[in-house]
């Protein structure tokens, strides 16, 4: 659980805690639930009449958009008239998320959907009773520092995954290019998740014999530089999925006159500076994520049981334009991302 923007934008974003560089915000209320506290979150609501439903999301950005969107179109078709969603945006200023889920929890929301990490977390933080899906969340246990995560987070949290499987994107790179040498993987060194999946990618990558040199950047001001850095030793750069996808534009104003092609993690990163991508549907999984909430609302499931659910069927797409300013054949089986 991502399009290019103007470079001054990628800035200012950027400077108010883009790719969640700062730190998670801290607990201002009660802790996650522990085991022992499990007992009071694990039996199933009595289903009521009316719902009301909080949604925290960190940056008003296409993919967190679209998963937003679909969580919140299955609701309204399955509930109808009987559930009110309250919206709150964080703006990509991290901290900013901890007064969303603490006024949700104030008012007595009958669930939290946190849509992307930091977001997740500060729900965590604010409270072990009141359900939380989290979306967009590429690794739970990195996430919420499960160290033997196995599946399910239990006590009353769950959600949905945004990892596409990280050994096909890195098989990717010999596919499209079989005489590259050097990968460089870019991201930002502050999100717990982009250091996961840029370990597991990197162990792919050289089991493929190729070598390669990890890239990270802390902010805006620092983008522009790695990226140079990064394309001066690599053939081609793999950048995971992050919110990395705010500074597509000024990663792009680097790689594509140096010629270097971007593997990314995902589809709006791919679309703003990237050639190929393994990509779920953010829209789809922000639908899986609203059934679990009404399963969970109507008092049919329990959330302490009911694992995270991953995307089926990730879809290897490539960017047009990028393929035709890089003069590079893209294989049948790929699909040109629409504009």
């Amino acid at each position: 659980a991502y399009c290019g923007m103007a470079a001054a934008l990628c800035a200012a974003l950027m400077l108010l805690g883009l790719t969640a560089c700062s730190s998670a915000p801290e607990a201002t209320t009660e802790p996650a639930a522990t085991a022992e506290q499990t007992e009071q979150t694990a039996a199933p609501a009595e289903e009521k009449q009316s719902y009301t439903v909080g949604i925290c999301q960190l940056v008003q950005h296409p993919a967190l958009d679209a998963a937003t969107q679909g969580f919140k179109d299955v609701l309204t078709e399955q509930l109808g008239d009987s559930v009110t969603i309250e919206e709150g945006n964080a703006s990509n200023d991290i901290p900013t998320c901890a007064p969303i889920v603490n006024g949700f929890v104030s008012s007595g929301v009958d669930l939290i959907m946190a849509n992307a990490t930091p977001a997740l977390q500060a729900a965590v933080a604010a409270t072990n009773t009141i359900p939380i899906l989290g979306t967009s969340v590429t690794e739970y246990g990195v996430a919420l520092s499960i160290s033997d995560f196995s599946g399910t987070v239990g006590g009353n949290v769950s959600g949905t995954s945004d990892l596409a499987p990280l050994d096909q994107q890195a098989a990717m790179v010999k596919e499209l290019f079989p005489d590259a040498k050097t990968v460089g993987i870019l991201y930002c060194s502050g999100e717990p998740n982009s250091v996961y999946q840029a370990n597991v990618v990197k162990e792919c990558l050289e089991a493929d014999g190729l070598t390669v040199n990890i890239f990270t950047f802390a902010d805006s001001n620092d983008v522009s530089t790695v990226t140079t850095s990064a394309v001066a030793e690599s053939d081609v750069l793999y950048i995971p999925t992050d919110n990395t996808a705010s500074c597509t534009e000024a990663i792009a104003a680097v790689t594509v006159p140096a010629g270097v092609p971007v593997i990314a993690g995902e589809e709006g990163i791919c679309k703003g500076c990237g050639l190929a991508t393994l990509s779920i549907n953010y829209y789809d999984l922000g639908r899986t994520t609203g059934e679990m909430a009404v399963k969970i609302l109507k008092g049919e499931a329990n959330i302490s049981e009911m694992p995270v659910e991953y995307f089926q069927g990730p879809v290897k797409k490539f960017n047009k334009d990028m393929a035709e300013k890089l003069n590079v054949t893209i294989p049948d089986e790929y699909v040109a991302i629409e504009d």
